[in-house]
């Protein structure tokens, strides 16, 4: 597997970057924090998303940005695949929008399927590709400073062996579990054993029959008292029926008595009445005369054409009515006529009095403003005056800001772009500073490491034992290259101070310029406000005579308002006094309507009265003749009595009440025995359905009991299966380990002879627990702790390398070898050490590994690279970018270095 090409949109520091990346070495060189590690993780997202980072997705987008993408080529079992993926900014996170895997097969989109598809094609996850292809910075010591116990699971599981005991894990937690289930379910055997032997020992079998024998003998009396209680029940439905006839008869004869004393009374009351409408009839001839008599004296009043109420019509009298209901109507509109001319020039009086007062308010109004605007004028005069020395002292303000600038190195407007260049200056020195403080601090280092060697008499190179004081020709260069920097970095020191101080001189200069510019802002805008209250002064000495010339003409209009009004109200006086005079001509039509309806209110009653006596004489004539007809049917009514008690037999009755009586005081004692017959007949149907609900509980009993039996075998079988899973997985990952122990160490001990080729050593032991242990040729053994640094950098190093190839050759059959990437492998190494990792890069290239990756800001790798990957940050944008270069130019780089 190798990676051909990587493509980078608003990733981390990276705006937009293209990077192809062939076979063999290639060394990602530059400063440290430029962004070299990142184009790694580039690639570990575009495979396996965010389970391959160690940050969020928010992190990975460039600060600023919306989105980011990034495109990943790579081939891998002779195919070539293409990742793209692309994030967005969605309210407070980012998101994966775009995730596609595309190869020789169809493309997988999607997130979750992509990292799928990806596991299952390299065969391994984000972890174990990471861990498998991935020395990260910092780590190279890792391994040979951990304690055995952390060794062991650190190097179990880049072996993948974790799993193995996450598997054992699992079928221990299994057997437990299947154990509890079981141990459950033997309990609940038992307990079904105890319930069946229970109910065996009740004899249900024998209890039902005993029981259905009962109710079969209760079922037979219940028949046979129903049968006689049916028999009772007819004999009281026949005699009943005979008693009701008896009933209806005698009931007939009642209301037949009934009938004949009510139409005694009817009749009765008839003549009563007729007797009553006689008196009435004499008291309305009387009331009759009285309104004749008020009739003959209202015409007196009266200009109407009769003798009296016979005489009198109603037509006459709807035409006097209307005669003068039609005078008084036409007093009434001339009096709303007045009433109108009236409130007219009543309302002219009030509206002009109104309209005068107004008027007179309104010049006084206008007098008023004229003052304010009088004294307003005065004082905008005094201000402007003001202004006009606010202008002066500004233009002094102006010069004097502008005299700081003469001994400046720029002119106010090129302030603020000398301050940016001073910042950049220091910002250049300060980066520079750090790049020489790291240096020198690992410098320092080495220096201490080779004097700690010397004073305790062991060689600085291989780290043993010498008789004599020995000779290192490096470390008179150390101290000079410690020197060096010392006085590199006190110059930057100085260059530092002083840029601190011209650009705290700068500053000075743009806050100066700044100043400038808002005095001759202000200045500009005094100009024009000046101009413009110059011009508002005069339009408003103008308004004062306006105003004033106003009121007058507003005062001369309210006098002549006043003089209306006074006029209207004379006319309305004179309207008042003919008004007066119509209301006393009304008041006379209305009192003759008023004796003329009276006269027709009494002539109605007359006429009405007359027709009651007339009402009165039919209704005693027609009394008299429903009298004749009741007194018919009365006698009807009496020959029907006489018949109905002739019908009715006493003895037949009695007998109908005697068998009647027998009857019922049969079913009064039957009903109670036969209820007593039901409830023992439902007991034992109870009884009966319980027995045999029992009998069915225990064949279900048994067959749960058969059920638990085969299932408890199953779980002893389940039981005895986990165990014995568990012992292969712990089998399993002793013998492979043991396998892995002993191939691990053919390859590590092949490595680091490889690469260091020191005859101080004989080889490498690493037992079970993964602890390690270097033979000198002596045989004496020695602790890798007790080797150099640079030594153990290498050993680690080393054993790193064999732990990849271990990897690689154990899935070698059905997937090719990840590419080998080494991030910072200088760290811990002194400068006469880095050779060696040069040596082990082409050994590991040596044997097979088609692709490796070097990331180090150390200038004596770019010698080893085929391929060199130059990364350099901008400190203005504070973004990388990459420049590619072949094995050329990577040696003439490395020469020139």
């Amino acid at each position: 597997m190798r990676f051909r090409r990587v493509r980078l949109q608003n990733f981390k520091c990276y705006d937009d970057a293209d990077l192809r990346l062939d076979s063999g070495v290639t060394v990602i060189h530059g400063l440290n924090g430029s962004g070299k590690s990142s184009l790694l993780e580039a690639c570990f997202f575009a495979l396996y998303g965010a389970r391959a980072l160690d940050t969020t997705l928010d992190e990975v987008i460039t600060i600023g940005a919306e989105e980011a993408s990034v495109d990943l080529w790579f081939t891998h079992g002779g195919h070539d695949y293409h990742v793209e993926r692309e994030l967005k900014v969605r309210g407070d996170s980012a998101q994966t929008t775009t995730c596609l895997l595309e190869g020789p097969d169809d493309p997988v989109e999607g997130a979750r399927d992509v990292r799928t598809a990806v596991a299952d094609l390299l065969r391994m996850d984000a972890s174990a590709f990471v861990n498998c292809a991935y020395v990260r910075q910092g780590e190279v010591n890792k391994l040979i400073n951990a304690s055995p116990g952390e060794r062991q699971d650190m190097i179990d599981d880049l072996l993948q062996l974790g799993k193995l005991e996450e598997y054992r894990e699992r079928a221990s937690d299994a057997r437990v579990g299947v154990g509890r289930v079981r141990d459950t379910k033997r309990g609940a055997l038992e307990d079904l054993d105890d319930q069946i032997a229970t109910k065996e020992d009740k004899g249900l079998h024998d209890r039902l029959n005993r029981l259905k024998t009962e109710l079969s003998e209760v079922t037979d009396d219940v028949d046979r008292f129903e049968e006689n209680r049916d028999q009772a029940r007819t004999q009281l439905e026949d005699a009943e029926a005979d008693l009701e006839e008896y009933e209806q008869r005698q009931a007939e004869l009642d209301e037949v008595e009934s009938d004949i004393d009510a139409l005694t009374d009817e009749i009765a009351d008839a003549e009563q009445a007729r007797e009553r409408k006689a008196d009435r009839i004499a008291e309305l001839r009387e009331e009759a005369d009285d309104l004749r008599a008020e009739v003959a004296d209202l015409l007196d009043e009266t200009d109407l054409d009769a003798d009296d109420a016979d005489e009198l019509t109603d037509d006459a009298l709807d035409a006097r009515l209307a005669t003068l209901r039609e005078d008084r109507e036409a007093v009434t509109e001339r009096i709303q006529e007045q009433t109108a001319e009236i409130q007219k020039h009543t309302g002219a009086a009030e509206n002009a009095r109104e309209r005068a007062e107004e008027l007179a308010a309104e010049a006084d109004a206008k007098r008023d403003e004229a003052g304010d605007l009088a004294t307003d004028l005065e004082e905008a005069r005094e201000e402007l005056a003001e202004r006009r020395e606010r202008v002066e002292s500004l233009d002094q303000a102006v010069e004097a800001a502008r005299e700081t600038f003469a001994d400046a190195p720029v002119d106010p407007e090129g302030a603020a772009d000398h301050r940016e260049s001073v910042a950049d200056d220091l910002a250049a020195v300060r980066e520079e500073m750090a790049g020489v403080e790291s240096d020198l601090e690992n410098a320092r280092e080495t220096v201490a490491e080779t004097e700690r060697l010397l004073e305790e008499g062991r060689c600085p190179e291989c780290g043993q034992p010498v008789e004599e004081s020995p000779h290192v020709d490096s470390l008179d260069e150390d101290r000079e290259r410690v020197a060096d920097l010392e006085a590199e970095l006190s110059d930057l020191e100085a260059r530092e101070e002083g840029l601190e101080a011209d650009l705290e001189r700068a500053d000075a200069l743009v806050e100066q310029a700044d100043r400038i510019d808002e005095l001759r802002s202000e200045r500009e805008s005094l100009d024009q406000l000046i101009e413009e209250r110059e011009a508002a002064l005069a339009d408003r000495a103008d308004r004062v005579d306006e105003l004033r010339e106003r009121a007058e003409t507003l005062e001369a209009e309210a006098e002549e308002k006043r003089e209306e009004a006074d006029a209207a109200a004379e006319a309305a006086d004179a309207a008042r006094e003919r008004m007066g005079e119509l209301n006393g001509e009304s008041s006379d039509l209305k009192a003759a309507i008023q004796r003329v309806e009276r006269l027709r209110e009494r002539h109605d009653a007359l006429g009405e009265t007359t027709d009651r006596i007339e009402t009165l004489r039919e209704e005693r004539s027609n009394l008299a003749e429903q009298n004749d007809l009741r007194r018919e049917r009365l006698q009807d009514k009496r020959d029907r009595k006489r018949e109905l008690a002739e019908a009715v037999d006493s003895d037949a009755i009695e007998s109908a009440e005697n068998r009647k009586q027998e009857a019922e005081q049969y079913l009064e004692k039957v009903e109670p025995k036969l209820d007593e017959l039901y409830e023992r007949r439902d007991d034992l149907q109870a009884q009966v359905g319980a027995v045999e609900q029992e009998i069915s509980d225990l064949e279900g009993l048994r067959e749960r009991r058969d059920d638990l039996r085969a299932t408890v075998e199953r779980l002893d079988s389940l039981y005895d299966e986990a165990e014995r899973l568990q012992s292969m997985y712990a089998d399993l990952r002793a013998e492979l380990r043991q396998a892995n122990v002993t191939k691990l160490e053919a390859m590590l001990n092949e490595t680091f002879e490889l690469v260091y080729g020191n005859d101080a050593y004989s080889h490498i032991e690493l037992d079970g627990e993964y602890e390690l242990t270097v033979y000198q040729k002596d045989g004496e053994p020695l602790d890798p702790e007790q080797l150099s640094g640079g030594e153990r950098a290498i050993f680690n190093l080393s054993l790193r390398c064999a732990i990849y190839r271990l990897l690689a050759e154990g899935i070698e059959g059905t997937t090719p070898m990840p590419p080998l990437i080494l991030d910072e492998p200088t760290v811990f190494l002194d400068s006469g050490h880095v050779s060696k990792l040069v040596e082990l890069v082409e050994s590991m290239r040596e044997l097979g590994v088609e692709q490796i990756l070097v990331v180090s800001h150390d200038d004596e790798l770019v010698g080893a690279a085929d391929e060199l990957v130059t990364v350099r940050k901008d400190p203005t944008t504070n973004r990388s970018s990459v420049e590619r270069a072949d094995s050329a130019d990577a040696a003439a780089l490395a020469a020139f270095n």
